[in-house]
């Protein structure tokens, strides 16, 4: 049974460029990073999930939640295959259960802060926000997109940010947590706006005020859908 099943929805994403040096004290034992036509990216990514039940039990409060994560891209040599994951600086989200659980189980780095969303329809696109406090700050990530979505273009940069189905986390120097996730491959929608309201060293520590004032690279809207979390490994 997987540990985790649920929906992801509407997940906005908006792509950087970073300095590899930043993240290599954030990279689990034996993964390296994973690059885009030698480009490192970090994402900031905001999501709904939808009909979360974990290990087939929905918890009440607990089924339809945001949230927010700042994550970046590795891959691991298991045998003769390149699997290719993510790792999460931290997750945001609204509900202090789930942040027990992730962080316990998993040794990911969940953070429980106030949150809203708002989705919603205008004549010719459609309006996506996610928004959190931290402290009195409020932060938040908006995008106008087409109201049709299209597939995702293979080999585009849009298809190396959604297609890693694997979760790695820095246990400690020598050991690694790996889980993997499950989808099909998403439809995007096209961009037309986006702004935030993001201090990222409040959120995420002074390693990342680089980013701060810094426009992304990329931003994109993937439709999401039905998700499974599997259960943990350890890599030693």
């Amino acid at each position: 049974m997987s540990f985790l099943k649920a929906e992801w929805r509407r997940l906005l994403m908006a792509n950087y460029e970073i300095d590899p040096q930043i993240l290599q004290k954030y990279l689990p034992y034996k993964t390296e990073l994973d690059l885009w036509q030698g480009t490192c990216y970090v994402s900031l990514v905001g999501f709904m999930f939808v009909n979360t039940r974990m290990l087939g039990i929905k918890v009440p409060y607990h089924t339809n939640f945001e949230e927010v994560n700042l994550r970046f891209y590795v891959r691991f040599k298991a045998e003769d295959e390149w699997r290719r994951g993510v790792v999460f600086i931290k997750e945001i989200v609204p509900r202090t259960a789930i942040t027990l659980v992730a962080n316990t189980l998993y040794k990911e780095h969940y953070e429980t802060r106030p949150m809203d969303h708002e989705w919603f329809l205008l004549n010719d696109r459609q309006v996506v926000s996610y928004s959190w406090k931290v402290g009195r700050a409020k932060q938040s990530m908006r995008a106008e997109v087409s109201l049709q979505s299209t597939p995702i273009e293979e080999g585009s940069e849009a298809e190396f940010i959604t297609e890693h189905y694997w979760g790695y986390t820095k246990v400690n120097d020598q050991k690694t947590f790996e889980y993997g996730v499950t989808h099909p491959k998403w439809e995007q929608y096209q961009v037309s706006d986006y702004e935030q309201v993001v201090d990222f060293e409040l959120n995420y520590g002074a390693d990342f005020a680089c980013l701060n004032g810094v426009r992304p690279l990329s931003v994109l809207l993937a439709e999401g859908s039905a998700i499974t979390v599997e259960g943990k490994r350890a890599i030693s």
